[in-house]
């Protein structure tokens, strides 16, 4: 059962389908978060058009986003969405 006094911390990565980091970038959000006992819910965001893209910020496939925001703080700032 969840300690209801630990956050839950939304984890959303993005993908492409065929994208074959897609599987071990889920593993290691789920290793990690399991390592520092953190709660988290995560959300897997299939991306098929570059609407869907822009909407999720997405850089490349896949992109993992911590609360709504890239966990490359190089991407903070960039506008140049798209899937590769």
């Amino acid at each position: 059962m969840e300690d209801d006094l630990s956050p839950c911390i939304q984890v959303t990565i993005v993908f492409t389908d065929g994208c074959e980091h897609t599987p071990p970038t889920r593993a290691l959000v789920e290793q990690v978060a399991a390592e520092l006992s953190l709660s988290i819910r995560l959300k897997m965001v299939r991306v098929t058009t570059p609407d869907e893209a822009q909407r999720y910020r997405m850089h490349g496939s896949p992109t993992v986003l911590v609360g709504g925001q890239d966990i490359d703080p190089a991407m903070w700032s960039r506008t140049d969405y798209g899937f590769t």
